[in-house]
């Protein structure tokens, strides 16, 4: 059976801090756009400990200026 592609939680993280960085957008800036509360679903988000769901990801690839196949890191499946 052929090994199936897994996102990469750590590094996905990682690419969603730092495409953030890139646009010259914060935190705060992203909390905002979302309607968030908090900060803490970004920071998670950021920290590779959660990802964004389906409809979060379509709008921070949109927000980004990018598409969502450049925010998600894959690794080789086990």
């Amino acid at each position: 059976m052929k090994n199936m592609p897994t996102i990469n939680m750590a590094k996905t993280g990682k690419n969603i801090m730092e495409l953030r960085k890139r646009a010259g957008l914060t935190v705060k800036e992203l909390q905002d756009i979302f309607g968030f509360a908090t900060p803490q679903a970004i920071y998670k988000w950021q920290n590779g400990t959660a990802l964004p769901n389906i409809d979060n990801l379509v709008v921070l690839a949109a927000v980004l200026g990018v598409t969502v196949d450049d925010i998600l890191v894959m690794s080789d499946g086990i």
